[in-house]
């Protein structure tokens, strides 16, 4: 089979397709012919060693995938060859084939396409397990969204929509903001791109408030650096900061800002939450595809690639070009 792999460290310009055998599901496994693969973040970091798992190279990138099932290890009952399903699988998607745990499978509905399917898992699994189960969202509260036209970006945004929230999308350009607009956030701000002076952290703050009405109640941060301090010190009494990815670089936040406001800042790893609590994962996709059955979510797809390009896919990335998701087809 074709597959796309990482043979040394490096950026997606270190990035080769070769032939390699195709897997096979060994226990408690699933064989998947890959349709379509979503790409993420991690893909940028652990191609470059900065993830917080190192697979053994070669590998390839890609951690959720969609497509049909081809075999299934002893074990696997709720799924079986020629099933149309979505799993994640860590790493080894951008490949004609990959092996996935039975637990990390699961059957997509008829009306949803390969490629929103790949798109679907991590992003709004990662938002919804973010602002449902760490954020204590109630109806009318405020949310701000920092980098609110990545892919879990606007996933958080369709799903703090969904919860009765009053969304501040915050991006990086006009046009991003617009995009998110034009997915149901309420209002908007740009943020300054690159490092932040002392004076542009506190007219962010400034600016925060501003469109929160003095505040805000919980604010989703999958961007880091100098844009973390800025936020929490915006937050109204007891918010909520959800800790989701740190582009932008490590924060390092006073904690005498959460003192001060009696706030909280919550960290949300979904990946280990599944492995931890399979049956709140299950019943969590099983919400959120009733959410997209009802046309309340929807992955919108910037951009696809074909499986030889996929090092230009991780690169739209990696210089945070992107809006919604990006697609590798296979």
């Amino acid at each position: 089979m074709k597959a796309v792999l990482s043979k040394e460290v490096g950026g997606p310009e270190t990035l080769v397709l070769e032939e390699v055998p195709a897997p096979e599901a060994g226990k408690n496994q699933v064989l998947i012919e890959v349709k379509a693969c979503g790409v993420n973040y991690p893909d940028v970091l652990i191609i470059q060693d900065m993830y917080q798992f190192k697979p053994p190279r070669p590998f390839s990138p890609g951690g959720e995938v969609a497509g049909i099932v081809k075999a299934v290890g002893e074990g696997v009952t709720h799924v079986k060859p020629g099933d149309r399903v979505l799993a994640s699988c860590g790493n080894g998607g951008m490949a004609e084939y990959v092996v996935a745990s039975s637990h990390g499978t699961m059957a997509i509905p008829d009306g949803m396409p390969f490629d929103e399917a790949a798109a679907f898992l991590m992003t709004y699994g990662t938002s919804y397990y973010a602002l449902k189960d760490r954020a204590d969202p109630k109806p009318g509260e405020s949310l701000l969204v920092l980098g609110a036209a990545g892919g879990v970006g606007i996933a958080a945004v369709e799903l703090g929509k969904a919860m009765g929230l009053k969304v501040i999308a915050a991006c990086s350009t006009q046009e991003k903001v617009d995009f998110c607009l034009s997915k149901g956030a309420d209002t908007g701000l740009v943020y300054p791109a690159g490092s932040l002076d002392r004076a542009q952290q506190k007219q962010l703050s400034d600016d925060i408030k501003a469109a929160g009405g003095g505040g805000v109640d919980i604010i989703y941060d999958a961007v880091g650096g100098d844009y973390a301090e800025p936020s929490v010190r915006a937050m109204n009494w007891e918010g909520r900061y959800l800790v989701i990815g740190f582009p932008a670089g490590i924060p390092k936040i006073p904690l005498n800002l959460t003192l001060l406001k009696s706030c909280d800042i919550r960290g949300v790893f979904w990946g280990a939450a599944v492995a931890r609590d399979p049956k709140a994962h299950a019943q969590n996709c099983a919400e959120m595809f009733k959410l997209y059955a009802e046309g309340k979510i929807r992955p919108h797809i910037s951009n696809s690639y074909p499986l030889e390009k996929s090092a230009d896919a991780i690169r739209e990335l990696m210089d945070r070009k992107a809006m919604g998701k990006v697609v590798v087809t296979i």
